[in-house]
Formats: C-alpha cells, sequence, structure tokens
C-alpha cells in the first residue's frame, strides 16, 4: 500500500513539468525575507530588553537543537548597512523584515520607547528606500518582550492591548515610509510550537486549551493593529496591513471519502484556523462542532475552543488589506478514526496525520517536502476561499547543508516559483510580491543553525559573520532581472 501511495505522489507531484517560459508581470515585486531574532543580534545592547526567546534560549541550551542562541545571530544590528548592499546586489524590490518589540519598548509597555531602537529601523528603512527597495514590516515576528509573557503572554486578552500601543509606536515613528505592515506571523506556529507541545518559547505544553487561547488573542491582537491603523495613520500614510499565515496544501493519502474529508478537516483546523475570523468571520464551523462536540464527551461545561462574541467576530472580519502568506511544502493526509477523547488535544481534536514520504525529503531537513503543483493549488484555494484581493508570497524556500553550491535550492525554487507564475498567469491569482525565506543563513528557532535557509552564507565561526553569494543567489539575482526562471522566456 505504501508503494501505491508514493507512485501516486509521484503523479501529483509534477516533477517533470516544464518550467514556466512566461514572464513574471512588470508590476511583480521579488524579493527576501529575514526576522529580528533570527538576524539581528545585539540581544542587550543599548535599551533592548529581554524578549520571551532571550530567555528560553539562555535558561536552557538544550532546547536548541545545536545548543546555540541568537545573541549574535548575523549581527544586523550592526551588519545592516551590509544587508542593504546585498539586497541592492541582488536587484530586488521588496525586503521583509521584523521590529523587535522589545528592542522598541523594553518591557513592552509604552511607559519607556528606547529611542537607539527606534532610530536603528529608521536608519535601516531610510537606507531601504533610498535603494529603491519596499520595506515590508512586520510587527511581530516571535519575539515577546520577556515581562509580557510574565503577565501570561498570548494567554493574557491584555496583550491585545499592549500590542496596539506598540503597533502605534510603530506606525508613528516609520509609517511614513513603510506601506506594508505585517501584524503578526505565522500565529500558529506560536501557539502550536509554543503553546501545544513546547518546543518553541515560551515553552508550554497546554494542547487542549491553551493553544486555543493563543489563537484568539493573537487575532484580537493583529485586529486590534488593524483597526489602529486604518483609524488614525491610513488616510495619511496610505499603507496597507495584514496577517500573515502559514500553511501547506493537503491532498488525501488515498482517494476515498475518509481522506478526503481528513484533507478538509486538516485545512480547517491550520489554514481556516486564523483565515476564516480574518476573511470570513469566526471559526471554521468544523472546528467549532468538532471541539464543542469533544469538550462536552470530555465532562466540559464549554468549548475548549474559546468562542467569539459577535463583537470580536465583527472585531475581527475584514481586518485586511491582502493575504501574506508562508508556504514551504504540502502533506498527505491520512484519516483516523478517533482514539482516546480522555485526554483533550489538538491533535486528536483534528484526528489527522499529516506525512511526508522520506524519499521526498532532504537529509538535512527531514520534515520538507517538495510538491511544487501544491503552491499552485494553494494558492488557487487561498484565492478562491477568502477572495483577498491581493496575495503576497511573504515566506517560501529550502534548507540546505550550507554550501556555497546549492542546487537543490534552486531547483526547489524555480519549480515553486514556476508554479506561482502559473497561478498568475493561467489562473488569474493576484499574486503580486514574493520574498523568498531567507536573504542569509540565520538562527532557525529550535533547530538553531543546523538548517541554512539563505541564498546567501553567513560564516557563523567568523566574528566578522562573512556573508557569502551561494549559487542561488546568482541564479535568483538573474530571475530578478529578466523577470524569467528559464535562459530564455517568451514575450
Amino acid at each position: 500500500m505504501r508503494k501505491l501511495i508514493v507512485l501516486l505522489l509521484c503523479f501529483y507531484l509534477g516533477a517533470f513539468e516544464e518550467i514556466s517560459t512566461k514572464k513574471f508581470p512588470e508590476s511583480f515585486l521579488f524579493g527576501a525575507a529575514t526576522a529580528a531574532y533570527q538576524i539581528e543580534g545585539g540581544w542587550n545592547e543599548d535599551g533592548k530588553g529581554e524578549s520571551m526567546w532571550d530567555r528560553f534560549v539562555h535558561d536552557d541550551p538544550s532546547r536548541v537543537k545545536d545548543g546555540q542562541n541568537g545573541d549574535i545571530a548575523c549581527d544586523s544590528y550592526h551588519k545592516w548597512q551590509e544587508d542593504v548592499e546585498l539586497l541592492t546586489q541582488l536587484g530586488v524590490k521588496l525586503y521583509r523584515f521584523s521590529l523587535s518589540w522589545p528592542r522598541i519598548l523594553p518591557d513592552g509597555t509604552p511607559r519607556k520607547v528606547n529611542q537607539a531602537g527606534i532610530n536603528y529601523y529608521r536608519n535601516l528603512i531610510n537606507a531601504l528606500k533610498q535603494a529603491g527597495i519596499e520595506p515590508m514590516v512586520t510587527l511581530y515576528h516571535w519575539d515577546l518582550p520577556q515581562h509580557l509573557l510574565e503577565l501570561g503572554g498570548w494567554l493574557n486578552s491584555d496583550i491585545a492591548n499592549y500590542f496596539g500601543d506598540y503597533a502605534r509606536i510603530a506606525f508613528e515613528n516609520f509609517g511614513d515610509d513603510v506601506k506594508l505592515w505585517a501584524t503578526v506571523n505565522e500565529p500558529k506556529t506560536t501557539c502550536l510550537s509554543g503553546y501545544a507541545y513546547g518546543e518553541m518559547a515560551p515553552g508550554f505544553t497546554l494542547p487542549g486549551d491553551g493553544v486555543y487561547k493563543c489563537a484568539k488573542v493573537q487575532l484580537l491582537a493583529h485586529a486590534k493593529a488593524y483597526h489602529i491603523y486604518h483609524a488614525e495613520f491610513a488616510t495619511k500614510q496610505k499603507g496597507r496591513i495584514s496577517l500573515v499565515i502559514d500553511a501547506s496544501y493537503n491532498l488525501p493519502a488515498l482517494n476515498n471519502d475518509r481522506d478526503i474529508f481528513g484533507a478538509q478537516r486538516e485545512d480547517e483546523f491550520t489554514l481556516g484556523w486564523f483565515a476564516h475570523p480574518v476573511y470570513l468571520g469566526d471559526w471554521p464551523e468544523l472546528m467549532k462542532t468538532r471541539i464543542g462536540n469533544l469538550s462536552k464527551q470530555q465532562g466540559y461545561s464549554f468549548s475548549r475552543l474559546p468562542e467569539f462574541n459577535q463583537e470580536e467576530i465583527n472585531y475581527i472580519n475584514g481586518t485586511f488589506d491582502f493575504f501574506g502568506l508562508n508556504t514551504y511544502t504540502s502533506n498527505l493526509i491520512t484519516y483516523i478514526v478517533d482514539i482516546d477523547i480522555g485526554d483533550p488535544n489538538y491533535f486528536t481534536d483534528k484526528s489527522t496525520i499529516p506525512w511526508q514520504d522520506s524519499n521526498w525529503a532532504p537529509s538535512n531537513a527531514p520534515w520538507l517536502y517538495s510538491y511544487p503543483l501544491g503552491m499552485r493549488k494553494l494558492l488557487n484555494h487561498v484565492w478562491n476561499t477568502y477572495k483577498p484581493g491581493s496575495i503576497y508570497v511573504t515566506e517560501n524556500g529550502w534548507a540546505t547543508d550550507g554550501s556555497l553550491e546549492d542546487s537543490s535550492r534552486i531547483s526547489y525554487l524555480q519549480n515553486y516559483m514556476s508554479n506561482m507564475l502559473d497561478a498568475i498567469t493561467e489562473d488569474g491569482v493576484n499574486v503580486v510580491g514574493y520574498t523568498t525565506w531567507s536573504l542569509m543563513d540565520n538562527f532557525e528557532w529550535a533547530q538553531g543553525y543546523t538548517q541554512k535557509f539563505g541564498i546567501i552564507h553567513v560564516d557563523f565561526d567568523s566574528p566578522n559573520r562573512t556573508r557569502t553569494f551561494k549559487t542561488s543567489a546568482y541564479w535568483y539575482k538573474n530571475v530578478v532581472a529578466t523577470r524569467c526562471l528559464v535562459e530564455e522566456c517568451l514575450d
């Protein structure tokens, strides 16, 4: 049976499809992406406060695969000018990066604004603008101020108000030059990895209830920032703001009713979990029904999925100006019959097994899975289901061993971008920009420096953190210059 599934997958994969010979539209923005904790370093310099990731990795280095941390990382706090020059050499017109909340507000509250942090980001943004590169700024990419974690973190609904105050300060200081904002990056990953199975900061294991509370608070925080921007800044600054959601394309492992339904349930418990409240209003009905029924069977007098009242539904619904999509891989979905429901758990709530055959993954990143056609199918699903008006692919990339010759990354990017181009030119999906993950090798959270996603190599053994173009960077530079994925494109 497993051999049959692999053969079916090979058919699904479209691995032998020709790369598109069409050109990307002239208006399409090519770019690259990073995040503050992963590249900046300078973790306690110039008035920066402690983040929950600082505390998480310092308290127990074994929480990271190689025992390392982001204290120095790529040292972009000191080398930001070199980073801008690298972006200029690539020819990209879009750079997605995040602000460090505790670098701007050391304890996360507005009582003290760290001017050195404001100056750092203002200098970076000004340099990008002078180079003709549009900054796309993420307000929150996982580095919650430690003080706010001690107030309950994403389990405390007041954090949405703190986030609003922080967002307002960012808009006031940078909004004249920033026209693209992302509120929260990958809330699903924060809630699952940080609050369900404890792999990432803050390391909580609350898979039956905390994981859902985290989701609700992050959605309220996103909506708070959105409303502040549109009420106080958008008319003058004329920018756009949205959430960034991570998703995979899900295929039924077998073509039977059970796995087809399993793929639908996987979609709603992952993509729909955060997209439905923002783009359609309220949690997905399947989630509400499923978790509500299980909660009742488990003896609860209420659903473990916290309900939105009508005021909250209205407050969150429609808080988007585009769709920010992070996508790396696809899943085969096997539906599983209900197991013991006595232990409330997100994974038994959705009752599916997402998996990928190991034959399709590199040895250094076994969780990555190359299914290029999934990019096209996922973009169509997002476009047709949520009707966002426009889509930015805000993360997409491939891990290698860090060598400069990275042909597997080129193959991955070329195939995924080809399917993105097909979605644009053949399906009418309005994808307007793409920022590959990542501009450079960096600190990959619980994986430390063992995963290398950068198109630019960083020598972490060198005090200078020397940057060097990989083969993929030269390839990407040519794609940006020609708007073409092959040597010669059709007009």
